[in-house]
């Protein structure tokens, strides 16, 4: 599964999905097939396909969790200097009306942070740190 920049599964989600994959694990154990595994765990057939490839080659230990895909781009404290940027108003940065769009907010953040985002992925930004859309 692919995940926008700055995407991916909560923490929670992530535990979730471990649990799965140990559950997968007492199956695989049991020697029940790739099909039935999926379907008691409601997940694809190719899933459970990976995770017992994953489990052949490192056991158990092999279907932990390895964390965030990939870290957040912006700190916290960089958000919080984003806020105070956006709070100026797209005037301020060189626009001619007083309206946010996505697109301007990642030109935005490319100007002041030299890091580049999507336009996805200033969406998933703002979601994650309670901004509606």
């Amino acid at each position: 599964m692919r995940y926008p920049q700055g995407g991916g599964l909560t923490a929670q989600r992530r535990e979730m999905r471990e649990r799965l994959r140990f559950q997968a694990a007492a199956g695989f154990a049991r020697g029940d097939t790739n099909t039935v595994i999926a379907k008691q765990l409601r997940v694809s057939v190719r899933s459970v396909q990976q995770w017992r490839r994953d489990w052949r080659t490192g056991g158990r230990e092999a279907l932990r969790s390895k964390g965030p895909a990939s870290l957040p781009l912006l700190s916290d404290e960089q958000f919080r200097v984003l806020e105070r940027e956006l709070a100026k108003g797209p005037a301020e940065h060189g626009w001619p009306d007083q309206k946010w769009t996505l697109a301007r907010i990642k030109t935005v953040i490319g100007r002041r942070f030299h890091i580049s985002y999507t336009v996805k992925g200033v969406a998933l930004l703002l979601h994650r740190n309670g901004f509606a859309l």
